[in-house]
């Protein structure tokens, strides 16, 4: 159950603390972002089992492998997307945590 509070947490709660407080002027659209960048989960549907408790997402999953969080790091450096590869980079971060408790 902490664990479940944990990764939930941290897919929601603090995107909100990180837009509120480092991006006030635009929070909300920020948040959204973030929210939005949970769709990096589609690719959970290509995994058999689709979802197994155990597994950790990080370098399983397409969009999850090292590979593509190499390109979200490389996001980062275009201004137009750096938000987008923000919220994706904390997804990564939130479930290599998980992997991890």
């Amino acid at each position: 159950m902490l664990k479940f509070l944990i990764h939930y947490s941290l897919h929601f709660v603090v995107p909100l603390l990180i837009a509120y407080v480092f991006f006030k002027k635009n929070w909300k659209t920020v948040y959204i972002i973030f929210l939005f960048s949970m769709l990096v989960d589609l690719d959970h549907l290509l995994a058999n089992p689709i979802f197994d408790k155990n597994r950790c997402s990080i370098n399983y999953h397409p969009l999850h492998s090292y590979i593509a969080i190499a390109f979200y790091g490389i996001a980062l450096l275009f201004k137009k997307i750096r938000v987008v590869a923000l919220a994706l980079l904390f997804h990564m971060l939130t479930d290599f945590i998980d992997c991890h408790l």
